[in-house]
């Protein structure tokens, strides 16, 4: 299933682990990490959830040819309760990013209330390439977050960024060189082992509380639209024109 998941010391790890195809996301993965998210929130050992990927990647995104098999055709898809239970999480989130993070691998960390990247981390939204839209409520919060016209770059136009640059855009709290992130998260983790739980979940509900109607209605817009792009000619071209490993060709394809 290449989902690994661990509880020790008061920390829930959700670690990708699927290194021989950068961490690329399949359907009955992201049925685990929606069940991984859920059993953190259940348990009450649990201060707070960790989510990784391996050494020098973090996850290249959906696994096209599992994503074309089984597309996500209604919001109850398994990525769809994936990204519900994440942006509900009352827990602290904390994400190591290293190496790449494609599509959901940088919008889920918008969901995250801590984020450590590795300065040479490669993050993007390839979104609008592929004739699809953006997900996880980032068509939301990613303007929210940097504005108009940075967002315009990274969603529209689908330019990749470093881990660096993601700080500088308030995606993630700082960048380390790679071999130190994930210990540097883990520890940040565990220093919820001292506070006051109840807190923590208030605080966390109240710093969300002015757009968690927004976001939540959001995901369901981006889901709806997302899954009628998934049948237009633009993303059959560009799924075809990946797997022949080939630039897409949308001159072929009416505007849809």
């Amino acid at each position: 299933m290449s989902i690994n998941t661990r509880s020790v010391g008061g920390v829930a790890t959700l670690e990708i682990a699927r290194p021989a195809k950068k961490n690329a996301l399949t359907e009955a993965m992201y049925e685990a990490m929606a069940e991984a998210v859920s059993a953190a929130v259940a348990d009450e050992a649990v201060r707070a959830l960790l989510i990784t990927g391996q050494p020098g990647v973090f996850t290249a995104g959906n696994d096209l040819e599992d994503f074309l098999q089984r597309p996500p055709t209604n919001t109850d898809a398994p990525v769809f309760r994936f990204m519900r239970a994440l942006a509900t999480c009352d827990k602290p989130v904390v994400a190591a990013v290293t190496g790449a993070a494609v599509g959901i691998g940088t919008t889920m960390l918008l969901h995250c209330d801590l984020v450590y990247v590795a300065t040479d981390a490669r993050l993007a939204m390839p979104f609008v390439s592929l004739g699809l839209v953006p997900e996880f409520a980032s068509s939301l919060l990613i303007p929210r977050l940097i504005g108009h016209a940075r967002a315009a770059e990274r969603l529209l136009l689908g330019e990749p960024f470093t881990g660096i640059e993601a700080v500088a855009l308030g995606i993630a709290n700082a960048a380390l060189p790679a071999a130190e992130v994930l210990g540097h998260a883990q520890r940040v983790a565990e220093r919820f082992n001292l506070l006051a739980p109840g807190a923590v979940r208030d605080t966390k509900r109240l710093m969300r509380a002015a757009w968690h109607s927004d976001v939540a209605r959001t995901l369901h817009e981006e889901a709806v639209v997302f899954a009628e792009r998934l049948r237009s000619p633009e993303a059959r071209e560009a799924f075809q024109a990946f797997i022949e490993k080939r630039k897409p060709d949308f001159s072929r394809t009416r505007a849809s």
